[in-house]
C-alpha cells in the first residue's frame, strides 16, 4: 500500500496525478491530504486511518508542512518514503534512514513511467 501524504483532488496537482496512476498500475493508495474529497473513486482522507499498513509513503507537502506528518510516519514504520521535487527535507530523511526506512528523492510518476516502482 503507498500512502500519498499532501493528496488533492485538483486534477491539475501532481498528487492526483500520482493517485491514479498508481491505482491504474494495480498500487493500492491511501490518500492523504489537508482538505478531504475524492480522486475518482478514491477518497482523499484528512488523517491517516489508524492500523494502516503502509509500504511506501510518497511526500508532496514542502518540508514546512511535512513537520505535523513527521512522528505519524515515522510510526508507521513504511519500508521506503519517496520525496518528490519540492517536497525534499534533508532532516526528515535523516531521520527515516536511522530508523531504516530507505529514503529517495525521486518523482513518483516517472518512477511509474519507467518501471522503477
Amino acid at each position: 500500500t503507498t500512502l500519498v501524504l499532501g493528496a488533492s483532488a485538483n486534477p491539475e496537482r501532481y498528487s492526483n496525478r500520482a493517485v491514479k496512476r498508481l491505482l491504474a498500475h494495480g498500487h493500492p493508495v491511501i490518500a492523504v491530504g489537508r482538505r478531504e474529497g475524492a480522486i475518482g473513486d478514491q477518497p482523499v482522507l484528512a488523517q491517516v486511518p489508524p492500523g494502516a499498513i503502509v509500504d511506501t509513503v510518497t511526500v508532496y507537502l514542502n518540508a514546512h508542512n511535512q513537520e505535523a506528518w513527521e512522528r505519524i510516519i515515522l510510526d508507521l514504520a513504511p519500508a521506503r518514503i519517496i520525496f518528490n521535487p519540492g517536497a525534499e527535507n534533508r532532516e526528515f530523511a535523516a531521520k527515516a534512514e536511522a530508523q531504516g526506512i530507505e529514503v529517495l528523492e525521486a518523482c513518483t510518476l516517472v518512477m511509474l513511467g519507467t518501471g522503477q516502482y
